[in-house]
Parts: C-alpha cells; sequence; structure tokens
C-alpha cells in the first residue's frame, strides 16, 4: 500500500524538483518572465510552504515540462496545499516539530539513537505528561489545555507503528534511559512494558546500549529519516533527513556526506548494543530489578 501523503513531504519533493528545473537561470530572471518576485521563487523552492497549484502551474509551463512529469508535479501541488492532520495542533507545537511530524508521518522508515528519554513513537501518555510537566515548571506560561493539546498529537504520532502502512523503526537506546527515573516506579513500569510490548512488533528492531558496552563516539538523541525513491520518472526524489528533536527546537540536516557520519554512528552503537531478544529481557529484568 502507498503511503498516504503528507503535504510536508510533498512540498519538500516539489521544491526539489523546481529548483532542479530552473538550472542555470537565476530566481531574479524567472521571476521577471513571470512578473512575479524573487522572494516567490524563493519561497517555491523553500519546502516550507506552498504556492497556490494555479501558480505552480505557470511555473511548469514556463519551464516548459513535458508529460508524464508534468502531471505528477501538478498533482504534487495540488497535494502540497492540503491540510495535515497535525497542522490543527499547531497552537501546541512550534512549526520546527510541526515540520517533524509531517515528514514522519510519511517516512518510510527510520533510525532514532535515543541518549536522554524513551522515543516520542515509543511513550506512554504518562510518561510524556511526566516529561511535560518537568518543562512546565522551568518555562511556566504553557496553559494546562496547550500541554493536552501537545499529548494528544504526541500520541497520533504513534499510529505509524501500527496502522497501515507501518513506519519501520530502528531505534538504540541508551540503558540510562530504563534507569533514569520520570514520575514513579508504576509509571516507570508502564513505559518499560510499553517498550517490551513494542519490541514484538515486526517492523520495530529495539536495541539497548548496555552501560559497561564501550562506544568510541558519543552523541545527542537524532532521527534519520528516509522515504524511498517514489516518484514520477526523470523526477527527483526526497534524500534522508536527520533531525534532533530537542524541547523547542528542530535542526535538520540535508546532504550525503554529513548524513553518512550519522549512519555511521548508529550502525556502530548498534553493533555495540544488546540483540533485540537480549533487549527484551533487560528490559524485563530492569522492571523487575529497579522498578517494582
Amino acid at each position: 500500500m502507498a503511503p498516504s501523503g503528507s503535504p510536508t513531504v510533498r512540498r519538500r519533493r516539489l521544491a526539489a524538483e523546481l529548483k532542479r528545473l530552473r538550472g542555470n537561470r537565476t530566481g531574479g530572471e524567472v521571476a521577471r518572465a513571470l512578473g512575479w518576485s524573487a522572494t516567490k521563487i524563493s519561497r517555491a523552492e523553500s519546502g516550507h510552504e506552498s504556492l497556490p497549484p494555479t501558480e505552480i502551474e505557470r511555473l511548469v509551463n514556463y519551464y516548459a515540462v513535458e508529460e508524464p512529469l508534468r502531471g505528477r508535479l501538478l498533482e504534487l501541488a495540488e497535494d502540497a496545499a492540503r491540510r495535515g492532520w497535525w497542522e490543527d495542533y499547531a497552537d501546541a507545537n512550534p512549526p520546527q516539530l510541526l515540520e517533524f511530524i509531517g515528514l514522519e508521518a510519511e517516512a518510510e522508515s527510520s533510525l532514532q539513537w535515543q541518549a536522554d528519554s524513551v522515543p516520542g513513537l515509543m511513550q506512554t501518555e504518562a510518561y510524556a505528561r511526566s516529561l511535560q510537566a518537568t518543562f512546565q515548571t522551568m518555562v511556566r506560561t504553557i496553559p494546562p489545555g496547550i500541554i493536552d493539546r501537545f499529548l494528544e498529537t504526541r500520541m497520533r504520532r504513534q499510529d505509524r507503528l501500527t496502522r497501515d502502512p507501518v513506519l519501520k523503526l530502528s531505534t538504540v537506546i541508551d540503558e540510562a534511559v530504563l534507569l533514569r527515573r520520570v514520575g514513579d516506579d508504576r509509571l516507570m513500569r508502564e513505559q518499560l512494558q510499553r517498550l517490551a510490548d513494542l519490541s514484538e512488533l515486526p517492523n520495530v528492531d529495539l536495541r539497548v546500549l548496555p552501560l559497561d558496552r564501550e562506544l568510541a563516539l558519543l552523541a545527542s538523541s537524532y532521527t534519520i529519516m528516509s522515504f524511498g525513491s517514489r516518484t514520477a520518472a526523470g523526477a527527483v526524489g526526497l534524500g534522508d533527513i536527520v533531525s534532533t528533536e530537542n524541547l523547542n527546537t528542530e535542526l535538520y540536516i540535508e546532504g550525503e556526506t554529513d548524513i553518512q557520519l550519522y549512519r555511521l554512528f548508529f550502525e556502530a552503537a548498534a553493533q555495540a548494543s544488546l540483540s533485540p531478544a537480549d533487549t527484551r529481557g533487560l528490559i524485563m529484568a530492569t522492571i523487575r530489578r529497579a522498578w517494582s
């Protein structure tokens, strides 16, 4: 089954293609030919917002794009103009996080290294609420209703693990995450049991890096999302994206050389980690030893 379309991904695919089609022409040259501003061309190629489909059609016509690519690009323009479900939660999530959710909504696979907390896709609502409550004690400006909507967003994201088309998720978690208290013992038991249950899913590969295993490099938590190559003939695909998901900021890294460094670290961490079966055993042992 093909992935449900994410407007965020559609915008990025369309932007990459429009930039390729412009070729050696400057944005100012194209803008003058169409009677637009150079800023408008920049917006069309940014991938962060979409122009109306009728204006994308003018660009496509100017570039003299032929079928079947022309039809595919106009279809992308229509999809990019739609709203994703996550945009209904713009009041409770910063724009960078909404961008992350939009990318996650269509990613085919994801590699995640998590050094400080349980990954968002694997958090129980109680665990996520406790993390947010800690953040609230520092900020003290977030209304309770906004926190509820933030948590609702996080829970809806988790559908990617169980509803077709499912996300293929490979995660390495530092053992310290299993031992770091977030809430009371019951909350931690339920959260670790949730990890053990999710590790049984066929599309989830969960590994724990034990504290006594040596890893030559250290890195903050990050996610690598991959989107496959489903594009029209002659069109460019959306490359892999690295994202660091912090409290209130997102840093995106795109570029084959930079992303390869993150992949190499992930491979090293996975190789140093326990197998999925041994990981489940460690999680259950940690529940009994630390949180019973």
